[in-house]
């Protein structure tokens, strides 16, 4: 079955690495699947090139589409002749469903992975292409996939067809990410800290919505209490290059309790190293991926009630409100204050979590069990 995968971009983010990893564990017996970028082949693009499979870029300006390359792509599709086309992100899925209906193949996936359309908080451009997908929801995708219930529940809301819409989650590597016992004092070595100091982890790329801003004011609650504690940084621009960061850092007295680490490719052992994984998230959150690679690591979470976040750590984790950073800092707190063994009990609660709900065969799984009945569905 010939799969085409159209996506907005292939940048490093929680959507992107998502299509990666499916595309890393998807039946290839049965499945021969292509990507199309709208925009660039990014840091994700020569990676899923790298699986075998074909990987194309149209260079389309963020502003207005060209309409050229929009007749490139409806062109690259009658050629491919896909069985279905799944498109993914909110200007894949508008432009892509209709070069895919120009194309003739009418079996198109439109791909839900944001919760949040504030109006204050959404790009105006943005809200434009939702409403035009809401628009033409009931007739041009066959179905729509949503990474997760918020997610669904919001689109349903401003007019997407909720008859089309199903819900498949996001999946992780249990392979990749595992606990790792080696992990804890080899990072602690590279920072420069004993074997014994509290680590809290925030693992997201320098944006609005990750709100790290209120991470670090949480971050000061909690050295007030545990002054011992330090905190790591990881993700796009989250370094010392970042001025904004960097001077809210200083402003909070954390420089030295703070590690900014970047953009990093050992994000398992980071995630294994540490005591507690905060999400301080106040907005567009569907389904975190951190969330379940920390808890894959045996990592219990702390974390905002954004998109799914609560249902993803369920009983394993602490849950506050969005903007409770006050509330965050003391769960944080709490989770260190447990005895040794009864942290290791609650991390080894959300390992299991993932296991039984969110690992990648299984999610891969449900995909190819969606996209086979799809293609079977008479049109």
């Amino acid at each position: 079955m010939k799969i085409v995968f159209i996506t907005t971009t292939l940048t490093t983010g929680g959507a992107e690495m998502m299509l990666l990893k499916l595309l890393q564990h998807l039946d290839r017996r049965r499945f021969d699947p292509y990507v199309v970028s709208l925009r660039s082949k990014g840091e994700v693009g020569p990676r899923i090139a790298d699986l075998g499979i074909p990987v194309a870029a149209l260079g389309m300006n963020p502003g207005l589409p060209n309409p050229l390359k929009l007749v490139a792509l409806v062109n690259h599709l009658r050629r491919i002749k896909p069985d279905v086309v799944q498109t993914w992100m909110y200007h894949a899925d508008l432009l892509g469903g209709f070069a895919a209906q120009l194309a003739g193949c009418r079996r198109v996936v439109w791909g839900l992975r944001n919760s949040n359309l504030d109006r204050k908080l959404t790009k105006r451009s943005t809200l434009m292409v939702v409403k035009a997908c809401a628009l033409a929801s009931p007739w041009l995708p066959a179905k729509i996939l949503s990474c997760s219930t918020r997610a669904a529940g919001v689109h349903t809301d401003v007019g997407y067809q909720a008859k089309k819409i199903q819900v498949i989650p996001n999946g992780f590597d249990l392979v990749r990410f595992q606990p790792d016992q080696t992990a804890r004092l080899a990072v602690r070595t590279e920072l420069g800290l004993s074997p014994e100091t509290p680590l809290v982890g925030l693992m997201a790329r320098f944006d609005p919505q990750k709100n790290h801003a209120g991470f670090l004011d949480a971050a000061v609650l909690i050295r007030q209490q545990l002054p011992t504690v330090h905190f790591v940084l990881a993700g796009g621009g989250i370094d010392d290059g970042n001025t904004v960061l960097s001077e809210a850092i200083q402003a909070r007295g954390l420089v030295r309790s703070v590690h900014l680490l970047g953009r990093r490719d050992d994000m398992p052992r980071l995630m294994g190293a540490l005591d507690v994984l905060a999400s301080s998230s106040s907005f567009g959150e569907a389904f975190p991926n951190v969330l379940g690679e920390a808890m894959a690591c045996g990592v219990p979470c702390v974390v905002t009630d954004v998109g799914d976040s609560a249902e993803i750590v369920g009983e394993t984790g602490r849950v506050v409100d969005a903007g409770d950073m006050r509330g965050l800092a003391q769960h944080v707190v709490e989770l260190l204050c447990l005895p040794p063994e009864a942290l290791y009990a609650l991390g080894r609660q959300a390992w299991q979590r993932v296991a039984e709900n969110y690992e990648i065969d299984h999610v891969a799984r449900l995909y190819e069990a969606f996209y086979e009945r799809l293609a079977s569905a008479d049109f």
